[in-house]
């Protein structure tokens, strides 16, 4: 979310580069892999004119956390079957400045979440709100701009201030045109770690086994439904052919007695 980095940053300064010093080395927690993980449900909900239809899916949710003297950190991350995605979208960062006694939301280019406008963005947030209230309930948020690419896209961008302002966090716009958004917010303790659980549901592993269970059991008996109509309709065809055939004998009757009775006649 925000702009400015809490950890040394990838590269020097150009400057730096020009003078001939050696580029900073990336931080040690730069490209941590998730380490725990969780299943997430999300509900299905109405087709949205702006975002298409929002069908029932299930997103991986990935967690890893370290703790050092100066500084910590929470990265979750979203996994989503079938998509590719850039590595930092689906992508939420708390680091906690021990020195400064601050937080800072990121990544710094801005969180991105795919699937859009399914809560996934509320949901990131308040788990990130929720493990920095634990224990840094009373450090200092650093606010910082948002991305621009929202602004020209009035219902992402109203999405977007909703769901930040849902969170406790303050929104200002330095420019008439509102093109040069600011999120703020006094101290951790003032966000909220909430989010709407009726769109996202975390589905615990013995959950997930007994809805694998309750799925398996469901083609079962649709099997043995399917199995007992198609003998049904076997049964109806071979009825239906024997009807057939009966009709026709009783057809070729008629007509040789109708052409008895017209020769008898005709004698």
């Amino acid at each position: 979310m925000s702009e400015q980095p809490a950890s040394p940053p990838a590269t020097a300064p150009v400057d730096a580069e020009q003078s001939g010093e050696a580029p900073a080395a990336p931080h040690p927690w730069a490209d941590l892999p998730a380490q725990q993980f969780s299943l997430l449900r999300l509900a299905p909900l109405p087709v949205d004119r702006d975002t298409g239809p929002r069908p029932l899916r299930f997103v991986q949710l990935g967690r890893v956390e370290r703790h050092a003297k100066d500084l910590s950190l929470l990265r979750l991350s979203l996994q989503v079957p079938g998509q590719r995605l850039h590595r930092e979208q689906n992508l939420l960062e708390v680091w906690a400045d021990h020195q400064r006694k601050e937080v800072r939301f990121g990544p710094d280019k801005g969180l991105s979440v795919e699937p859009a406008n399914r809560g996934l963005g509320r949901f990131l947030l308040a788990q990130g709100i929720a493990w920095a209230r634990k224990q840094y309930a009373h450090y200092q948020v650093e606010g910082g701009a948002l991305p621009t690419r929202d602004n020209f896209n009035e219902a992402a961008r109203a999405r977007r201030d909703h769901a930040l302002k849902a969170q406790g966090f303050a929104i200002e716009y330095s420019d008439p045109l509102q093109l040069k958004p600011f999120y703020s917010a006094a101290r951790v303790s003032s966000l909220h770690g909430d989010w709407q659980t009726e769109k996202v549901q975390i589905i615990e592993l013995l959950d997930a086994a007994a809805m694998l269970q309750q799925a398996d059991q469901s083609l079962r008996e649709q099997d043995v439904q399917v199995r007992k109509l198609e003998e049904k309709v076997a049964r109806f065809r071979r009825e239906d052919s024997g009807l057939r055939f009966t009709i026709s004998c009783l057809v070729a009757f008629c007509l040789f007695q109708a052409g008895l009775l017209i020769w008898i006649a005709t004698r």
